[in-house]
């Protein structure tokens, strides 16, 4: 062997000694560094995607909204990803936790759920909120139908008053909406304060609402309300008297009237853009996950009372929640106007046939 190879051979042992350590060393962080950038990346990328998406139910900061869950939480951060690529891909029976994957039929790819997973573990919430007021996708504060204190001491003075309680709060929560506050019933249910509804047995009235009523706006309330608290509806449909008896004031009923003017479609768009377009999609022209709202036939079909109350009352069983606790009448009759300024234009969409 030459001196030069042999020169050779040192110089590439030295190297394995020296550099092969020093990279071993080095390599760990190099990988951390690359980690992390993908994180920041991932939580970047997803921002975005959670403002335009998931802001209107679990809040700007992912505080959580009404029975929507914080997703800003210790809980929620340490869930192992499989649980959480779960939950967002396919999303949650009986909660309004839509299937969010492509595959699911949802509208996500893998790619994007991905990120959001990584965004809950590691994202800061603070720019988060940031980032959805200045896409301008900050979700509307809640409302409350507000049952009085003075309600309901008059109620607990009356024989079975504490039932009677519970009923109402349960009425002005879930059913004041459609039926009035005051049980008079609306241009889109019946009254709920009438001798009719009371000569039904209690049978009949658990099974309304149950079951709902075929071919009406009355779902049913089997996924939303325990057989307790339908119980203590039916006692109060019974009990209605009682009410009035007891000295209960009622908010006033307003007619209600559904004008239209460029103002209200355009602050009706806004809106849409922030709590329903997720869903709806562009132009309520529809996604997998929800109907076509810019449809000839819904247009034709659906008068604007029960637009109004559809959106107010959400659809029980089913991924459309109640905004009627969360928009003002004004926003509610905004985005009345919106969908109906499309009725000239709409295309006809058929709904599809079911194979029995």
């Amino acid at each position: 062997m030459s001196k030069s190879m042999k020169w050779i051979g040192l110089f590439a042992i030295l190297v394995t000694v020296l550099v092969v350590p020093i990279y071993s060393w080095m390599e760990p962080a190099r990988q951390d560094e690359i980690l992390t950038t993908q994180k920041i990346d991932s939580v970047m990328n997803a921002t975005d995607q959670y403002a335009e998406n998931c802001a209107v139910c679990h809040g700007a900061s992912g505080e959580g909204i009404a029975g929507n869950p914080p997703l800003g939480n210790p809980a929620v951060q340490s869930m192992a990803e499989t649980d959480l690529l779960k939950v967002i891909s396919r999303g949650r029976y009986n909660t309004l936790m839509a299937a969010w994957s492509v595959e699911e039929g949802g509208i996500l790819s893998n790619k994007q759920v991905a990120d959001l997973i990584t965004l809950i573990q590691y994202g800061n919430w603070d720019y988060v909120e940031q980032r959805v007021v200045e896409l301008g996708l900050t979700p509307p504060d809640m409302i409350e139908f507000k049952v009085t204190e003075e309600m309901l001491i008059l109620l607990e003075q009356i024989p079975g008053g504490e039932a009677l309680s519970e009923g109402f709060m349960l009425y002005a929560e879930n059913c004041a909406a459609c039926h009035a506050p005051n049980g008079s019933g609306t241009l889109i249910a019946p009254a709920i304060d009438s001798a009719e509804i009371r000569s039904s047995t209690q049978a009949d009235l658990t099974r309304i609402i149950t079951d709902g009523v075929p071919g009406t706006l009355m779902s049913g309330w089997q996924q939303t309300l325990t057989p307790a608290q339908i119980d203590s509806l039916v006692k109060l449909i019974y009990g209605w008297p009682d009410l009035l008896s007891a000295g209960v004031e009622f908010p006033e009923v307003e007619n209600l009237s559904y004008p239209s003017s460029p103002e209200m479609i355009a602050d009706g768009g806004g809106l849409f853009d922030i709590a329903c377009k997720s869903c709806h999609g562009v132009d309520a022209y529809g996604t997998p996950m929800a109907p076509a709202l810019n449809n000839q036939l819904f247009l034709a079909e659906t008068p604007d009372a029960a637009i109004y109350q559809i959106i107010a009352g959400g659809i029980p069983g089913s991924l459309m929640p109640a905004w009627g606790t969360r928009l003002s009448d004004y926003d509610l009759q905004t985005l009345v106007a919106y969908l109906r300024n499309f009725e000239s234009t709409a295309p006809a969409i058929v709904p599809p046939i079911i194979e029995p």
